[in-house]
């Protein structure tokens, strides 16, 4: 097992490894000893495959379980589900030492996450991720919320967690699909931050063993630490998203437009790598990234299955970033990556950023 601090205002643990969610109980005893009652959060794609381990290895360690399970998928994640687990929550009498344990991938993480922050002004919450996309990003940083018919993630709390599960086993039982949607985090990693990942992942393409990666679990773990470490030092610099924090972005301010426009039809991962794509070409067109780079960009996410196109226009992706939640007045902080492993945030106006996306 891998531990990983992360180093917030209440610093908590990062678990990382093969065979977590039978320890679970034990190891949530541990970061949380005063918890008589969990509240295990999921949806219906997770909760037939491991609610019963968790609970399990729960009630073995003397808590008091109860369950809140909804429909898998991006559109439920609103207000109503959020209301579900609060009235769950007050029917089951949680107190503030009791706890949340969001059980699943990235929406079940930020509904569990928010429903914890807000129930009695807060209670504390523990992530057991089971997707590669909370793994390496959703599960870590205390960011929580839901999504509005204007935008995603309008309406949250920062709640950093107890404690980080993350059980790499799971990732043998995800679809092609959602494994693949997770590998866009992953790459904007490389991108952002990390040359050495870059490397990595540009490797494994080279000699064509990408497709691969799910099945490797040594390397599959080494990558997960390595993209938890990245995030790790991010938050410690900056826990509440006011500066360099913001550079975690990248991809997302166009992304989550094109998100938002196919009704959610289209996964988060998928719309990121578009928004890579998207600003990629754009770096390219404005001089400030060279060929070379942007090409070997692009070839990356493709080689991992990803798509770098999306038929949004400048006037429509500047429009939706409007609603972009790291607009500071009248300008949006705009992520570039103009040499590999290093990004930079431009903040731009609307009409900037549209000139930008038509250079």
């Amino acid at each position: 097992m891998n531990k990983i601090t992360v180093e917030a205002a209440q610093p908590y643990d990062v678990l990382i490894g093969d065979g977590l969610l039978e320890q679970c109980g034990r190891l949530i005893r541990q970061a949380c000893s005063a918890a008589r009652k969990v509240l295990i959060v999921s949806d219906t794609n997770v909760a037939p495959l491991y609610m019963d381990t968790v609970k399990s290895s729960l009630e073995g360690e003397g808590f008091i379980v109860s369950e809140y399970i909804f429909p898998a998928g991006e559109e439920e994640k609103n207000i109503s589900s959020v209301a579900g687990m609060w009235s769950e929550m007050a029917r089951e009498g949680f107190t503030r030492t009791d706890i949340v344990a969001a059980l699943g991938g990235g929406v079940t993480g930020d509904m569990g996450g928010f429903a914890a922050a807000t129930f009695l002004r807060g209670i504390r919450v523990v992530q057991i991720s089971t997707s590669l996309l909370s793994m390496v990003d959703a599960s870590v940083g205390g960011k929580t919320g839901i999504d509005l018919p204007q935008g995603k993630n309008l309406v949250g709390a920062f709640c950093q967690p107890a404690l980080v599960i993350e059980d790499t086993g799971c990732l043998r039982s995800l679809s092609t699909e959602h494994f693949t949607e997770g590998m866009a985090e992953v790459i904007k990693y490389a991108f952002i931050m990390d040359g050495t990942l870059f490397r990595i992942l540009s490797s494994r393409a080279e000699s064509g063993s990408a497709g691969s990666l799910q099945t490797d679990a040594e390397a599959l773990t080494d990558i997960v630490c390595r993209c938890v470490r990245d995030k790790a030092m991010i938050i410690a610099q900056d826990e509440h998203d006011n500066g360099i924090r913001q550079i975690l972005n990248y991809g997302h301010t166009i992304g989550h437009v094109i998100e938002r426009d196919s009704n959610y039809s289209l996964s988060h991962g998928v719309c990121v790598a578009k928004g890579m794509g998207i600003i990629i070409r754009a770096c390219r067109r404005s001089g400030s990234l060279e060929s070379k780079s942007a090409d070997m960009m692009t070839e990356l996410i493709r080689a991992y299955n990803l798509p770098t196109e999306d038929k949004i226009t400048p006037e429509q992706a500047a429009e939706g970033a409007r609603n972009d939640k790291k607009k500071r007045g009248d300008t949006i902080s705009v992520i570039l990556v103009n040499k590999i492993g290093s990004a930079e945030i431009c903040r731009m106006s609307t009409e900037e950023l549209l000139e930008f996306l038509k250079t």
